[in-house]
């Protein structure tokens, strides 16, 4: 188990390291490029196109505007979790401008667009894997969320569509089907790096020989098995099951395994993106050998 400075110190580490992503990444490809985005960012643009003022300074009045509207609708919980984002994101982007040359990395907005989706998703996702919030104008779905009992993600894409549609209206086509098409990647990798973790492969098999793939899956894989109690659809009939975690690498042995010892074997394979727990984020723990086999949890 963490300790809780350990908690601190890698809630902190990532609220500042997804921070720096997101700055940089709307300083060295979106800004250059005029590509269309969501979020406080988005309103941030939107503002800075009709009045002369520093984005950075522009998205800090924005993000203070919604932390203030969040902090009184949504409690202390959120204060908590998404005060650091709310002021430390337009100081990363002023420090990030400043750098010379950050503009000049390329002059190609398509690759431009596929750097930038991909890391603001990065960004976005290591800050909410910490357990904080990026603030914004995710600040305003979660109060309408409380107001109107309406999906939180639902509420995320219009509050983003609409931000969108305010710099469509100085924007030319490609401008918007480039910011579309951001938003789009930000989102994939959002999600691939919220389910990032230690990936392995679940099988579950069901047959009448339970016993000896119970016990060659211990002995000769050296992995960990659940029984699982079932019931049969058709006939109701009581039987047991095996419910397994293996890595990859252990995949095409096993499978191979349970065929030889039952051929009609019923076996479903599943990909798991992250596995907690003894065994594998835990040590795991060996217990006295029965009949040869040394069980481990």
């Amino acid at each position: 188990m963490k300790k809780p400075w350990q908690k601190i110190l890698e809630t902190v580490f990532g609220v500042l390291i997804g921070n720096a992503v997101l700055a940089f990444t709307v300083a060295a490809f979106m800004v250059p490029h005029g590509i269309i985005m969501g979020g406080a960012t988005g309103i941030g643009l939107t503002i800075s196109h009709y009045v002369t003022i520093q984005l950075s300074l522009i998205i800090l009045v924005v993000n203070a505007c919604l932390f203030a509207l969040g902090a009184v609708t949504l409690g202390k919980k959120f204060v908590i979790t998404t005060i650091a984002s709310t002021f430390l994101y337009p100081a990363c982007l002023t420090v990030m401008q400043a750098i010379p040359g950050i503009t000049a990395l390329t002059d190609n907005i398509m690759l431009a667009t596929l750097y930038g989706g991909a890391l603001l998703g990065l960004g976005v996702g290591v800050i909410v894997r910490v357990g904080s919030s990026t603030g914004g104008t995710d600040i305003l779905a979660l109060v309408f969320n409380k107001w109107f009992h309406i999906s939180v993600a639902v509420l995320m894409y219009i509050v983003d569509f609409a931000v969108l549609g305010a710099q469509a209206m100085f924007s030319d086509a490609e401008q918007i089907m480039y910011g579309i098409l951001a938003l789009v990647i930000e989102t994939f990798m959002l999600n691939r790096v919220m389910l990032m973790g230690q990936s392995q492969i679940q099988l579950f098999v069901i047959s009448e020989k339970y016993e000896e793939i119970r016990e060659r899956m211990l002995k000769e894989q050296d992995v960990g098995v659940t029984m699982v109690h079932v019931e049969t659809g058709f006939g109701k009939e009581n039987k047991k099951a095996v419910l397994c975690i293996i890595p990859k690498r252990k995949l095409y042995a096993t499978n191979e395994m349970i065929r030889v010892i039952d051929e009609k074997a019923f076996i479903t394979i599943s990909q798991i993106n992250e596995v907690k727990g003894r065994g594998f984020t835990i040590e795991r723990e060996s217990y006295p050998q029965i009949e040869g086999v040394e069980k481990g949890n």
